[in-house]
């Protein structure tokens, strides 16, 4: 199908029109303040979007808020950006319940407001806005010393594309908001005639509930500059397991792509599994945390299905069984392991090399997905106590394949045998800190893997030459959750994606037709999003297996090229008093994340640094929402990274000495520039003194 570009209609932000400074979000207001008053923006109280989407037209509802600090009423206009190819079914502007009307204006009449008011404010920000359609309303009053709320409604067609829908909202107040709002929430409904398979936000965390035939989800923060749009991509398919590409590719370059999995509801693929529940009981267990074991235990017991197998190892100077093989999860044996569970005391030693190797060879060749849950607050103390031969046994023994889920439980466990145990057998580690609940923390966690749907997966992309693929190896799939994997690619063109993997012990496979794209820059978040996976798997070899120069190089590489700070980067760059001023940071901040601190936090093996360590690089590692710059002299500007030096935003891609094009800012020639090429217009919107590098050739602009 055709694509669409997104619907970018605003919502009320106000421009001071006689200064040098405004307030833009989605679209903006110009109001003239008072003779002899220094401009001043206008506040944002409040800003909340509800969405309404059904079969792919989406209804945007937005309410804002804003007051006026000024001791007289005030006259604005609004104006809206419009994209050239929306489709508008209602558009509709409210201030005081009374409906405001408007016009239209195409984009040559557009290029000329805007352009009108980059001169007499010599300010560039609208000129992201060049290049589209304009809605123009007027609005009176905007009372004195008051506020005034503005709702505007409109709808549009999404964009759809092999069964992904994509939505987006214009949420970024970032360069020019004089002051955090208040409170931002989005909220959306979707509904769909044929069965929705994923949601997902590369923007925003948000909170989703899903049903068979659509979603809710929501987004709420307080006291926040917003500095992305809000994006959302849906997928529907009548398919038993659903997949979906998304590609980023500049001419002549390699590319980046995401690959979207979602397991529905694939028939008969509710699998039976063995689980094996290996809990520490030793003395450093007693007390609260015995008895929320107890609790986590119980409700794990209860959470397994009558086709299940289970077994439980209590552990401690020795482990303790409750049966000597796996038993059937019938109601008989949950309530004998309940008894068990009751009688468990807290006492004796730590011997984690001996409990693991008995669970893995409880397995006895089931076919079943196989699953050990592992939780223990301290080091190995008793037995074998080398953390590499413990590594070594467990490899050796682990025939089965079972993945080992590691909980760690207060600040003295060995979080590096933890996470070697949970990347080298397909698994995850998680840690319980002291004031959290391991009951909680374990019932969530075993919540979401108690379904498996797909074992043992792996991915085939056919003719296309795929490399650095994250996660590295890729996880079971588990009812209501998604996979996403990115990755780079070489060729273009159609091709067959193929996932396997294993259900009931039986061999399956599904064929996706794809297309990776020759030149595609609609989804500029991927090429940020692979990189800070990238460093995250670059960061856990280093931690778990020794610092060596090539990976801190290509860590400080993916960094700089990307605009991701990370502890290797601040150490190496903050060398100097001086550098702190010009990177826009404190001599604090580079003492938590850089220097001997950070490299301490790596190489400690227990504590509270090694288990915020071991959370930051897992963090890294299942990235799925693009973070924004840390500091405040980094800018993200679609895929392009730019850093502020001596006045200039800097196009991350330019290298000294590079050929430019000189371009006054605001002259003739700056305007025919951007005429000629309105997608510069987002970059130069940055500053008026700017270098960036746009399809192979290098400008300059400068006051």
């Amino acid at each position: 199908m055709v694509r669409k570009t997104m619907l970018k209609i605003a919502v009320a932000v106000f421009l001071i029109f006689t200064g040098v400074q405004y307030l833009k979000a989605d679209g903006v207001m110009l109001v003239r303040p008072p003779e002899g008053r220094i401009p001043t923006p206008l506040a944002v109280t409040y800003h909340r979007v509800s969405v309404d989407i059904h079969d792919g037209t989406a209804v945007t509802k937005i309410d804002q808020m804003f007051r006026n600090d000024f001791d007289t009423d005030l006259e604005a206009s609004y104006i809206f950006p419009i994209p050239e190819d929306a489709a508008i079914g209602e558009f509709a502007l409210y201030v005081n319940g009374e409906r405001m009307g408007g016009e239209i204006l195409d984009r040559d009449r557009a290029r000329q407001i805007y352009e009108q008011i980059v001169r007499e404010m010599r300010d560039p920000g609208l000129l992201e806005y060049v290049g589209r359609n304009m809605f123009r309303a007027s609005v009176f009053p905007v009372p004195a010393n008051g506020q005034t709320r503005v709702e505007l409604e409109y709808s549009e067609t999404l964009a759809y594309d092999a069964g992904m829908y994509t939505y987006r909202y214009p949420l970024d107040t970032e360069r020019f908001s004089p002051t955090p709002l208040d409170e931002v929430t989005i909220s959306a409904d979707i509904y769909s005639s044929v069965p929705v398979k994923s949601i997902y936000s590369p923007s925003h965390d948000v909170d989703v509930i899903m049903r068979p035939h659509g979603a809710s989800l929501g987004y709420e923060a307080k006291n926040l500059l917003p500095d992305r749009d809000f994006l959302l991509y849906y997928t529907v398919s009548e398919e038993d397991l659903g997949m979906n590409l998304l590609t980023f590719r500049e001419s002549g370059e390699e590319g980046y792509f995401m690959l979207m999995l979602s397991p529905g509801d694939l028939a008969g693929s509710r699998q039976s599994k063995d689980v094996l529940f290996v809990f520490d009981t030793s003395g450093s267990m007693s007390g609260e945390k015995m008895e929320q074991a107890r609790q986590a235990l119980r409700f794990c017991m209860n959470s397994l299905d009558g086709d299940d197998r289970f077994g439980i190892v209590q552990f401690a100077t020795q482990e303790t069984l409750f049966r000597r093989e796996m038993v059937p999860a019938n109601k008989k044996n949950i309530s004998a392991a309940h008894s068990f569970i009751d009688r468990m005391r807290a006492r004796g030693g730590t011997n984690i090399n001996d409990a693991l190797l008995t669970s893995l060879h409880m397995f006895n060749g089931s076919g079943r997905p196989r699953m050990i849950v592992f939780l223990t607050d301290g080091e190995p103390t008793v037995g074998v106590t080398d953390l590499h031969e413990i590594l070594g046994n467990l490899s050796r023994a682990n025939e089965e394949s079972a993945r080992i889920f590691g909980f760690g439980v207060g600040y003295d466990v060995n979080t590096h045998l933890l996470d070697s145990l949970a990347e080298e057998h397909r698994g995850v580690s998680e840690y319980v800190t002291p004031g959290q609940n391991i009951e909680v923390q374990v019932s969530a966690f075993f919540r979401k893997v108690s379904e498996p749907i797909l074992s043992d997966t792996a991915v085939d992309c056919g003719r296309i030459d795929v490399s650095e693929l994250y996660p590295a190896s890729l996880p079971d799939i588990f009812r209501g959750t998604q996979l996403v994997i990115l990755g780079r690619y070489q060729g273009r063109g159609g091709s067959i994606v193929r996932l396997t993997g294993t259900v009931n012990g039986r061999s399956v496979g599904f064929d996706y037709e794809v297309y990776f794209s020759e030149e595609n820059q609609e989804h500029e978040f991927i090429p940020r999003l692979w990189a800070t996976r990238k460093i995250g798997y670059l960061m856990s070899e280093i931690r778990l297996k020794g610092e060596k120069d090539e990976l801190v190089d290509e860590i400080i590489s993916l960094s700089k090229e990307y605009g991701i700070m990370t502890p290797y980067t601040s150490y190496l760059v903050l060398e100097k008093d001086a550098d702190y001023e010009e990177w826009g940071v404190e001599p604090s901040a580079e003492l938590r994340s850089g220097g001997m601190g950070f490299k301490r936090a790596m190489e400690s093996v227990k504590g509270e640094d090694a288990v915020q360590s071991s959370r930051d690089i897992d963090d890294l590692k299942a990235k799925s929402v693009a973070d924004g710059p840390e500091l405040r002299t980094i800018k993200h500007v679609g895929h392009k990274t730019f850093y502020l030096r001596d006045g200039f935003w800097i196009d991350s891609e330019y290298s000294p000495g590079m050929k430019s094009r000189e371009v006054a800012y605001l002259s003739r020639a700056y305007f025919k520039l951007l005429a000629e090429h309105p997608g510069l217009g987002r970059y130069f919107a940055l500053s008026g003194n700017v270098i960036v590098v746009f399809e192979s050739k290098c400008y300059r602009v400068s006051e």
